[in-house]
């Protein structure tokens, strides 16, 4: 890698790019854009949301302020009926070191965050989070339980 005061540059902007997609994906940030949803919930929910929580008997609504859209969605078809299944992953290098996750890889402002090149090479995708829907309410949760 080159070295030099444009590295250097490359890097301050790289890093100042993460951390304002990092707000971006934050609880609050999300709270800010869907400020009404928000404030319609009782006080209880509102605060398991502001943790980045999500409870038994969540909306899709709820769910997105507390933990973003889905990386990817399921619909598992079984004798009761079908339950819709999202899904979150993080993006860990391959000693377990978790590089990103959520909305950082995500499209953001029209460019692609996460690509083909340096984080496909140099990383693994763990899925560490579910959420199960029927009748558009959360009936139940799992969580990766690694560290």
């Amino acid at each position: 890698m080159a070295d030099g005061p444009a590295a250097r540059r490359a890097w301050v902007v790289g890093l100042a790019g993460l951390l304002l997609l990092a707000g971006c994906a934050s609880p609050d940030a999300r709270i800010k854009r869907n400020q009404g949803v928000f404030d319609a919930l009782p006080a209880g929910e509102q605060a398991l949301i502001r943790e980045g929580k999500v409870g038994i008997g969540f909306t899709p609504d709820m769910v997105r302020l507390a933990v973003g859209d889905p990386d990817q969605r399921w619909v598992r078809t079984d004798a009761a009926g079908e339950t819709e299944i999202w899904s979150y992953t993080s993006y860990d290098n391959y000693d377990g070191v978790p590089l990103f996750r959520g909305d950082y890889h995500r499209y953001a402002g029209g460019f692609p965050v996460y690509s083909e090149g340096f984080f496909r090479r140099s990383a693994r995708a763990r899925e560490y989070f579910k959420v199960h829907f029927n009748a558009e309410r959360v009936t139940v949760i799992e969580r990766d339980t690694a560290k």
